[in-house]
């Protein structure tokens, strides 16, 4: 771990940190608005008001620092077993130091603990730096594109590692 991300903390958001987890949204977006259209951009960065009707139908998590600054920001949905995320989101002065993989991680795990088989995210093809990402934790592309607001929005899906999952000890056969 890097002295960027040492001090931080991955936990649940709650209802208050909505409006520091929008400015999050905002900064880790901003450089892309250009190819987004209008409405699709302003669903990518929620207002506070957008994130906690999100908080009520999805966890929200942060990453934030010893200040209670909202530094990265992921949601997830889950529909059996299956988990949905968005909203991903890292500051850019934090990019690169390993809080996206932390998140990703967090949210990994209770996906896992919830016996999840598989977590789907949706994404857009400016964000070239977050797919490679999502590639590199295992996530393929389906061949699955929706309409976004007017632009195209691609699917990409994992099959969650069943050999992590936290089964009940009553489960568990001894050999």
């Amino acid at each position: 771990m890097n002295s960027a991300t040492e001090s931080l903390a991955i936990r649940r958001a709650r209802s208050s940190d909505a409006e520091n987890i929008s400015p999050c949204l905002e900064s880790a977006f901003a450089d892309f608005r250009s190819f987004y259209t209008p409405r699709a951009f302003q669903d990518t960065v929620a207002t506070p008001a957008m994130l906690r009707d999100r908080m009520r139908h999805m966890a929200v998590y942060v990453a934030v620092t010893r200040n209670a600054e909202v530094v990265g920001t992921i949601a997830l949905g889950i529909q059996g077993e299956e988990g949905h995320l968005r909203g991903m989101a890292v500051c850019p002065a934090c990019q690169g130091s390993g809080i996206a993989q932390r998140l990703l991680g967090a949210v990994e795990s209770d996906l896992l603990a919830a016996g999840c088989m598989r977590v789907t995210l949706d994404t857009t093809a400016p964000l070239q730096r977050a797919i490679r990402f999502y590639k590199r934790n295992g996530f393929i592309h389906s061949g699955r594109v929706t309409d976004f607001f007017g632009m195209p929005l691609y699917e990409y899906v994992k099959q969650l590692n069943c050999a992590r999952r936290r089964y009940p000890s009553s489960l568990l056969i001894e050999g």
